[in-house]
């Protein structure tokens, strides 16, 4: 592509690549010169402007960002996202339902690697996304983009987008009470919001004493009716033999992981039950804040396998925001 300055005589074809201000409103940059807005430069008195030229093998902007949103997602019903139209070298990618982003993060690296002027910015891999939020956009920095580029970032970045929807749509949380305390409205009104936003139903309140066999029965009876379960203790689970993970196990179910490197959030423990996923949630789940166990929970409403090794990756950025309801700060 050639850019530079030229004399109206020869600006015919090319792209503008300055806005110009007329008498009269605004030449925007972008638009193509054709004889009628030539004919506004002259009566602006202006003899010179600075134009982009596409040469031989060049794409123009808005073509080639809508072939590499297209490499990017190929079928988007498919994988739950829309491809709006180009505008000013820009496409936008969209979430059609509620959901987690699935970004494959090496493609889109390599994608941003092969040319300075071909860009591709997303949300972050796993991010919890509403039907109409925006995943990715596709950028062309400048006016075109090389051909042969445009076609190398389509191979690097190929099926590299997708949605992966809410699957787990009823929910229960079982709280416990210890000494016959009075708990459950908090806790379960800050879980309400989190299943809410995801279109996930949240079953009545469940409120059983902090012993594991009560706590087993509870498990043992939401299974039947619930695509998820999620435990939330009156005295936090501070061992993978305290009572909650316990209780698991009494009810024939497995315990897979213990703790995480995320702050709020450490005392997280998450297992299954005749298939069913359970959550044991840290006390700070009783807070809206986001914890760790927010990004645990996105995944698996969405049927994401989460591993432990997935889970331990998580420190890098775990460090969150501390909520001011903490009850012990991290620092006095």
């Amino acid at each position: 592509m050639k850019f530079g300055p030229v004399p109206l005589t020869e600006a015919e074809g090319a792209i503008l690549a300055h806005s110009v201000g007329l008498p009269k409103g605004r030449l925007r940059k972008g638009v193509t010169l054709d004889a009628a807005a030539l004919g506004k430069l002259r009566t602006a008195d202006i003899t010179e402007v600075t134009v982009a030229r596409l040469e031989e093998g060049d794409v123009h902007e808005d073509r080639a960002a809508e072939r590499l949103a297209r490499a990017l997602v190929p079928n988007p019903d498919s994988v739950h996202l829309r491809v709006a139209p180009a505008s000013t070298g820009r496409v936008n990618v969209y979430a059609t339902n509620n959901g987690v982003a699935a970004i494959d993060a090496a493609r889109i690296n390599a994608v941003n690697a092969i040319h300075p002027m071909i860009t591709v910015a997303t949300v972050p891999e796993w991010q919890r996304m509403a039907a109409r939020g925006m995943v990715a956009t596709v950028k062309i920095i400048s006016y075109a983009a090389p051909g042969d580029a445009l076609e190398a970032t389509c191979l690097a970045g190929r099926e590299a987008l997708a949605l992966r929807p809410v699957t787990h749509r009823r929910a229960l949380l079982v709280q416990t009470s210890v000494g016959g305390a009075d708990v459950g409205a908090k806790g379960h009104r800050a879980m309400a919001v989190r299943f809410d936003r995801m279109g996930v139903a949240l079953g009545d309140p469940t409120v059983v004493p902090h012993r594991i066999a009560a706590l087993r029965d509870a498990l043992l009876a939401g299974r039947r009716d619930h695509d998820i379960l999620c435990v939330l203790t009156g005295s936090a689970t501070s061992d993978l033999h305290d009572v909650a993970p316990e209780a698991l196990r009494a009810a024939g179910g497995t315990v897979v992981h213990y703790g995480m490197p995320v702050d709020p959030g450490n005392l997280l423990f998450w297992g299954h039950l005749d298939g069913v996923p359970v959550l044991g949630l840290p006390g700070c789940a009783r807070s809206p804040a986001l914890n760790g166990a927010d990004w645990v929970l996105e995944r698996m409403l969405c049927d994401v396998d989460v591993t432990p090794s997935d889970i331990m990756a998580m420190g890098v950025g775990g460090l969150l925001k501390e909520p001011p309801s903490r009850p012990r700060p991290r620092e006095s």
